[in-house]
This record gives C-alpha cells, sequence and structure tokens, in this order.
C-alpha cells in the first residue's frame, strides 16, 4: 500500500470517527474518561476529579468533540510520521493508540496548568485586599472578614479564609489560622504577609503602614514578573513543538540521502528497527518533558 493510500485510509477513519461521535462514540469517550479519572484519582498528587470540576467552572474544560478531535489528530500524525519511519501497517497502527493514550496525561497537565494559575490568581486577590482592609480595620480577622464578605474570592481559597476566621475565634490568637494557611498555599508573599500581620498582632508596630505598602508593591511586582514568564513559557512552547516535529521529520531526509528502496532494506535488519524505535521513544520523551515542564510550576515564584 503506498504512501496515498495509507493516507486515505486514515482520512476516512478520521471522518468515521467524526460522525461516530455523534452517537456511540460519546458514550465510549464517557466510559474511558472515567476510568482514566479514577487512575489519576488514586496517583495524581492532588484530587484530580476536584482539579478538573474547577477547570470545567471555569469554563475551560476540553468539550467532548474537541477531545475526540484532538485523539484524531493525535492517531493519525502518529500513523503517518510511523509509517514514514516504518513502512508497517500494523506498528503504525500501534503507535497510533499509544499517542491517543497519552492524551489523558496531558489532559491532566493542562488541568493542572489551569488550576495553578487560578490558584495564583486568587492568591494575589486574597493578599491584596487583606491589606487594603487592614488599612482600615486594623486587625487582621476583621481584614479577613472583610475580604471574605466582599465575595472577591472563589472556592477553595474562599472556604479556606473562612476556616482562618473561625480558627481565630476558637483559638483566640491568630497564630494557628496563619500556619493553616501557610501550609495550604506555599507562597513566600502568603508567608511573609502572614509573619508580618503576626509581629503587628503580638508586638505592634509604628512602621506598619510602610511595610504593608512596600508588601502590596512586592505583590504587583511579583504578578508582573510571573504574568511575563507565562507569556514567554508559552512562546518557548510553541517554537519547542515546532522544533520536535522537525525531528520527527528528519528521517524524510535520511530517505532523501540514502533512497527509499536502500532505506526499506535497512529495515530488514532488526537492529536498525529497534534503533529507530529508540529514535522514536526518545524524541517523544523530549516533547513530553517539555509539555510538563509548560504546564507545571505555572504561578511559582
Amino acid at each position: 500500500m503506498g504512501t496515498l493510500g495509507i493516507f486515505l485510509m486514515v482520512t476516512a477513519i478520521f471522518l468515521f470517527i467524526v460522525a461516530y461521535r455523534r452517537n456511540t462514540g460519546e458514550n465510549i469517550y464517557k466510559y474511558i474518561s472515567s476510568n482514566v479519572v479514577s487512575a489519576y484519582e488514586k496517583y495524581a498528587p492532588y484530587s484530580f476529579t476536584s482539579v478538573r470540576e474547577k477547570v470545567k467552572n471555569l469554563g475551560q474544560e476540553y468539550t467532548t468533540k474537541q477531545y475526540v478531535f484532538q485523539g484524531s489528530v493525535f492517531a493519525i500524525s502518529s500513523f503517518i510520521i510511523s509509517y514514514l519511519y516504518f513502512y508497517n501497517v500494523i506498528i503504525s497502527l500501534i503507535y497510533a493508540s499509544i499517542a491517543i493514550m497519552i492524551i489523558p496525561y496531558l489532559t491532566f497537565l493542562r488541568c493542572k496548568r489551569i488550576y495553578s494559575e487560578f490558584i495564583f490568581e486568587q492568591i494575589q486577590v486574597y493578599t491584596t485586599n487583606v491589606i487594603m482592609e487592614f488599612a482600615t480595620t486594623q486587625a487582621f480577622v476583621k481584614s479577613l472578614e472583610g475580604v471574605y464578605d466582599s465575595g472577591v474570592l472563589e472556592d477553595p481559597v474562599k472556604s479556606d479564609v473562612r476556616k482562618m476566621i473561625d480558627m481565630a475565634y476558637d483559638s483566640g490568637s491568630i497564630e494557628e489560622s496563619l500556619e493553616y494557611m501557610d501550609s495550604q498555599y506555599d507562597f513566600y508573599v502568603v508567608k511573609n504577609m502572614h509573619q508580618l500581620f503576626l509581629q503587628i498582632t503580638n508586638e505592634g508596630s509604628k512602621d506598619a503602614g510602610d511595610a504593608l505598602e512596600n508588601m502590596a508593591l512586592d505583590i504587583d511586582m511579583l504578578v508582573e514578573n510571573v504574568y511575563r514568564d507565562r507569556i514567554d513559557r508559552a512562546t518557548f512552547y510553541r517554537k519547542f513543538l515546532q522544533f520536535g516535529v522537525v525531528l520527527y521529520l528528519m528521517v524524510m531526509l535520511v530517505q532523501f540521502l540514502l533512497g527509499i528502496e536502500s532505506y526499506i532494506q535497512l529495515l530488514q535488519n532488526p537492529l536498525v528497527v529497534i534503533l529507530i524505535h529508540l529514535v522514536v521513544a526518545i524524541n517523544t520523551g523530549f516533547l513530553l518533558k517539555g509539555a510538563k515542564y509548560y504546564n507545571e510550576n505555572v504561578g511559582a515564584e
């Protein structure tokens, strides 16, 4: 079967998937998705279900149609590229299946990135507004109540602020509530702000206004740096993906230099086939590592 024939066959499969999605295809996707979610629920560092639910609430979760389209693109691309490497339909079908199996991992990374961006934005709102409220109330717990009642926060940060308020009233001290919030959100602006408020509450400070103003400037600078990093990271990732695709297509250059017939003869050698599999695996690992870097530590300081 020639390359054109393979391409037409894969295109036909793609059209079939798109049409099939309107019926039982969605049920199949939901079945696979539910099993994937169960697996991630078991092994993820935090609840994948709650993270994905938040992404849905933010309106940034993919629809079933988008997931099917993504799976189709992955399957067709991997089928064509692997066929150019091995000229073997069975091997290409295996690679297409593996490509589809990678999608849940990429979904997890994407949801994790969106969720971490959301949390960072909430922490920015929390710290900035608590400082502003304190300028009026001159009491940390009253500042927390003002921010909580203002409606600017969303869960889970909003619920944690409510818990901070309750803990402060129950214990008669803010230390326990500050420790709780520090353990929930590992941002230096949170810890520094809490430390300052603890010092003001326990010791008093004539220069509290200046210190809080400087901290507000610190937060603004941090936010600016984080958003600049996001832009730079997105630009890098686009170029990174382009580079990765070019690496996959280097086999075409090899075939051009050797000739297709000579290349196919080389494929009769099992050692050559193993080496080519290693090339594909290394390049795929390279791309996945880049995806992991792009989606992790977003909003980190």
